[in-house]
């Protein structure tokens, strides 16, 4: 009897002690700003200024080294030779060909970024959007996110936005949180001058 009192502890304690590691190695990192114009559970509206992002193709399931080459551009290999803090989330954006892009740090809105070495990383500014953006949890997988999405477009319907493109997705966490714990995001642009 003990030992499963024991075991229960302990089995609570590394939880929460794994939960705390998460969080804080989220929170350590800036995030692209934003402002929240309403909320609805795990649905909110948010309004985006402009964001400067280092972008590059990659494939559906971003196994094709697409994190490295941005991940070497912002540990020096760039115009530069400096480095560049990480910022949170890292996109996963639409288009003919799919890309993933790092937010830069909010220094570069008014300061030019510096220029990646490696060609197929590019440096461009999202114009200031609004967003529908739902939060959901799981490893990235394309049932994931369909659903996500899924969950979204119903709640548009519900509260009568109408969405204006396809989806951007957001992922908060380091590969080893677990999946449970991690914060993914679906964000559907609205279309403009909404109230």
């Amino acid at each position: 009897m003990w030992k499963k009192v024991m075991l229960s502890i302990l089995a609570v304690i590394a939880l929460g002690v794994l939960a705390a590691g998460c969080f804080t190695s989220r929170a350590g990192y800036a995030s692209a700003p934003y402002t929240v114009r309403s909320t609805d559970g795990p649905f909110e509206v948010r309004d985006y200024p402009s964001l400067q992002i280092a972008a590059t193709r990659t494939g559906p399931d971003g196994s094709d080294n697409g994190f490295m080459r941005l991940f070497h551009y912002i540990s020096g290999d760039n115009s530069d030779n400096g480095k560049i803090s990480m910022t949170t989330p890292v996109f996963m954006l639409p288009g003919a060909t799919q890309e993933m892009a790092f937010v830069l740090p909010e220094s570069y809105r008014t300061n030019r970024p510096p220029q990646p070495k490696e060609s197929s990383v590019q440096v461009r500014e999202l114009p200031a959007r609004r967003f529908a953006v739902y939060r959901f949890s799981g490893y990235r997988r394309t049932e994931t996110e369909a659903e996500a999405r899924r969950q979204l477009e119903t709640w548009l319907q519900k509260v009568r936005l109408i969405g204006d493109g396809e989806p951007v997705y957001a992922y908060f966490d380091p590969p080893w949180t677990p999946s449970f714990l991690r914060r993914n995001e679906v964000m559907l642009p609205l279309k403009p001058n909404l109230p």
